[in-house]
Formats: structure tokens, sequence, C-alpha cells
């Protein structure tokens, strides 16, 4: 069974809200891509539309939005997502995760792009 911490980041209010969903609402993200749209109210936030912007795989590695797929790779990365220079004209191999979410991927980050009837602070279960 697949389980995920989705981060849902509000642009209105600039917060960021987490929980976990498993089970049969996590399958449906399952084989979704970076900048899709997803209707909230399979994963239980009616009237909701939320874009997939990014996330990470169970051992912390980054997802890119320009790797297909959802496998691991070791990629020669200059300045972009996942890494950060020091010096101009640095590259170095770095291993990230496709833009495809599977089983091995952990966090999903989001965004809301449609707001529905009732906040979102009132639909969030934190699995505390």
């Amino acid at each position: 069974m697949a389980k995920f911490q989705l981060n849902i980041g509000n642009p209105e209010t600039g917060k960021t809200h987490k929980t976990i969903i498993e089970g049969a609402k996590a399958n449906i993200l399952i084989g979704k891509r970076i900048s899709e749209e997803i209707d909230g109210g399979q994963i239980g936030f009616p009237g909701y539309i939320f874009k997939i912007t990014g996330g990470s795989d169970k051992d912390g590695f980054p997802m890119r939005s320009n790797l297909e797929g959802p496998i691991r790779k070791r990629i020669l990365s200059t300045r972009s997502q996942g890494f950060r220079i020091k010096k101009k004209g640095e590259k170095q191999r770095k291993l990230v995760r496709g833009n495809t979410i599977s089983d091995d991927i952990y966090q999903i980050n989001m965004k809301i792009v449609q707001a529905g009837k009732k906040k979102i602070e009132e639909l969030i279960t934190t699995g505390e």
C-alpha cells in the first residue's frame, strides 16, 4: 500500500499544510507527474484542485520535472533543482528521482490552484 506525506501550499496565505494519506486515496496519485492538476475530491479535499510541484523519495532524493518516469538516476547537474553551485561553472553528479509518482515516493509537494468552500485547515488530518 502506498503512503504519502502531502505538503499543500496555499499561495493566498503563504502557509503550507502537511497531511498524510494512505490506502485507496494514495493509490490515485500513483502515475501522476509533476505539473499535473488533481481533483482534490479524490483525495479527501472536495472542491479543491491541486497542482503537483515536486516531491522526494523515501531516501530523500528530490524529484526533477525534466527526468521522465519513476526512475532514480545519476545526472551531471549544473545550477538547478536539487543542486546549488559554490563556484561559477561548477558541475556535479547528483542522484535524483524522475517526475512520475510511484510507491517509492514519500513526500509530494502541491499547491492550491482552486479553493473549495471549506477552508483547508478544516479538512486537514495531520496523522498524529
